[in-house]
């Protein structure tokens, strides 16, 4: 038996909690970027509402429920960077979504060693074995979120996670976000090839 669930007729946090325990497992742009002047504060956090979203021009996307540091910093500027979130930095990653003030940086607040981008002013985060740098493309508002679209004009990755100079899922171990306050690993990983329709007919 199925049970029915009616967003119009649920209040929205509810939804939203089931919407992130069906929509699994979800990528984890962890998302750096500097405060407009004066301030100048090095700004980290993790949003895992994150994909593709062009190849040509390269464009990864990323969403904002509400209006946090991120967004504001990213309009303020234009830039940031969005650094990948691999199994050993699993307690930093949670870290850095703590509510803290405007003004307070992750980086040093939870103790993150930073590094500079090539391209861009916000930081990279030196543990982390991929960082794309981004420059704001556009931004599409909808409802309570803003979906940010970047430009990326810059990527490096570790060499000890490439395979014939390729990334290899089994040297990166990404962490991925599931419900409530689960996260997900890896795991099995399994290689099958698309099938082309000339075999498919075969």
């Amino acid at each position: 038996m199925r049970i029915d669930f009616d967003p119009a007729a649920m209040d929205s946090s509810a939804f939203y909690k089931l919407l992130t325990a069906v929509v699994v497992p979800r990528p984890i742009a962890w998302v750096s970027t500097m405060s407009a002047p004066p301030l100048l504060t090095a700004n980290l956090a993790p949003h895992s509402f994150f994909t593709v979203a062009c190849t040509a021009p390269p464009i990864v996307q990323f969403t904002s429920v509400g209006r946090k540091d991120t967004l504001n910093n990213v309009e303020a500027t234009g830039e940031f960077v969005v650094n990948f979130v691999s199994e050993p930095l699993f307690e930093q990653v949670n870290a850095t979504a703590t509510n803290f003030p405007p003004g307070v940086g992750e980086f040093e607040a939870v103790g993150i060693e930073q590094e500079p981008s090539l391209l861009v002013k916000p930081p990279r985060v030196a543990a982390s074995p991929v960082a794309l740098e981004c420059r704001l493309h556009s931004t599409l508002c909808l409802g309570n979120s803003t979906v940010v679209f970047g430009e990326v004009v810059h990527a490096v990755v570790n060499e000890d996670v490439l395979v014939d100079g390729h990334p290899e899922m089994r040297a990166l171990r990404p962490l991925s976000r599931l419900g409530k306050d689960e996260w997900g690993t890896t795991g099995e990983i399994r290689d099958l090839a698309r099938i082309r329709y000339e075999d498919w007919k075969a």
